[in-house]
């Protein structure tokens, strides 16, 4: 019988052939001549495993081509290796935002750079507890809460329940809390401070939510850049972000302006790009000139910014990078690397025709 080839002559054995199925951990373990709970070990990354026992599994899988079964591994691991991204608000609010959609894409494309998938849950309450439960009970790994407000009581047994990143600085949050936003103080302030170099002196405003800790600071931003001025608010008008909140707040200001010794501002900051074009559509509608007589300023910057006549201008909060420094702070959490818990991202003022 012929001798097979490299037989005794020293050389290295050849690697098996190609083989048809897929190799079994059994297979493995039994290639290296070690136990399967060995190799199990090894797979999972575990530390308790002799060098030379490790050098005979990671030949035997190479040599056989394993493949883990990820599915068991993340049962024995109790790792879903998926991501919530939980958003309170009404659906209509969401899909009509684009604020969202710039966050989501910038959540989503670090998330495809990791072994994570992403579910998306959308509910403004959650009266029966199923989202709640969903997460609680083991469906993902880790959490991304984005436009939360103080009434969102559910986020709490969420925050108890696995690792949390909060898209923006939580109202009534403890300091414990992961979270990235922007500097939605200074967003404020370099917004009335363009509207008072511009020569305007009856600046208004159009608030965000007020249960939501953003809207709050850009109010408070709006007051400080005033005080500086020794200016006071011409008026403060509770919106909502939402274009429809843009139109109500002008209208009040028109009623207003329309009583007995009533006068328009010369200003408005808005704090999101739709309330803006909301008021701006609103104001011209009613004969106002943009910006001859009323100056406006949005907060996004935002495909809506260059859909309005005059084009806003606005204050550029970098949606992306938000959305892929949320992701990157929780995946650093869930595979053990020690994030900041405050990611803190700048603004930057982009002049348009509005003002």
């Amino acid at each position: 019988m012929a001798a097979r080839a490299g037989s005794g002559s020293g050389e290295a054995p050849a690697p098996d052939p190609i083989r048809s199925g897929r190799a079994t951990i059994e297979e493995v373990a039994a290639a290296a001549g070690v136990s399967r709970s060995t190799v199990s070990r090894v797979v999972n990354g575990a530390t308790a495993v002799s060098p030379e026992a490790l050098t005979a599994v990671q030949d035997a899988i190479a040599r056989l081509g394993y493949v883990p079964n990820r599915a068991a591994r993340s049962l024995a691991l109790r790792q879903t290796h998926a991501i919530a991204l939980v958003v309170p608000e009404d659906t209509r609010r969401f899909f009509g935002d684009p604020y969202f959609g710039a966050v989501v894409a910038g959540i989503s494309d670090r998330i495809a750079r990791s072994d994570y998938i992403l579910n998306l849950l959308i509910a403004s309450d959650d009266p029966g507890g199923r989202m709640t439960g969903f997460v609680r009970n083991g469906g993902v790994d880790g959490a991304i809460i984005l436009s939360h407000h103080t009434s969102d009581a559910f986020v709490d047994r969420i925050v108890e329940a696995v690792p949390v990143v909060f898209g923006g600085r939580r109202s009534g949050g403890g300091g414990e809390d992961w979270f990235v936003d922007v500097d939605n103080v200074a967003g404020a302030r370099q917004a009335v401070g363009h509207l008072r170099d511009t020569g305007r002196r009856r600046i208004a405003t159009v608030t965000g939510p007020l249960s939501m800790a953003g809207a709050v600071d850009r109010l408070a931003g709006f007051r400080d850049a005033l005080a500086e001025a020794g200016l006071t608010p011409f008026a403060e008008i509770t919106g909502d972000y939402s274009e429809a909140g843009g139109v109500r707040a002008a209208q009040e200001l028109l009623a207003r302006a329309a009583g007995p010794g009533g006068e328009l501002p010369d200003a408005v900051f808005a704090a999101s790009d739709l309330m803006a074009r909301g008021v701006l559509r609103t104001l011209r509608s009613a004969g106002v000139r943009v910006p001859e007589d009323v100056a406006i300023v949005g907060f996004d910057d935002s495909a809506v910014a260059l859909s309005t006549d005059p084009p806003l201008t606005t204050v550029r909060q970098p949606m992306h990078a938000q959305g892929e420094a949320l992701a990157g702070v929780l995946i650093d959490r869930l595979t053990g690397s020690a994030p900041p818990r405050r990611t803190i991202l700048g603004t930057e003022l982009v002049v348009r025709g509005s003002a």
